[in-house]
């Protein structure tokens, strides 16, 4: 099981929030002017990224609140924990293989 350390309340089991998906995805901003093609890219085209990714996380048992975790997604290892409008944190290289 993951630990998750939500920003406002500490390090909590996994089974107390849901998972959100890739984070930093924009709306666009003139969604009716896209293409059915370009819409649903928007809608469902993720990275399927093998290591670094960055998640978005609900802790809906606890605060309810959104944030964003770095984890890599082959060891589950989670790099840092940052709330929701703040830049993700850099990683130096040597991080990115734990």
């Amino acid at each position: 099981m993951l630990l998750i350390k939500c920003p406002w309340c500490g390090e909590r089991p996994e089974t107390e929030f849901h998972y959100g998906g890739e984070a930093h995805i924009e709306r666009p901003e003139n969604p009716e002017a896209l293409s059915d093609e370009e819409w649903a890219n928007f809608l469902f085209m993720r990275s399927n990224v093998k290591g670094l990714f960055r998640e978005r996380w609900h802790h809906s048992n606890g605060c309810r609140r959104w944030f964003n975790v770095l984890r890599n997604t082959v060891s589950h290892d989670i790099l840092a924990v940052y709330r929701m409008g703040e830049k993700p944190p850099v990683i130096e290289p040597a991080e990115e293989n734990r």
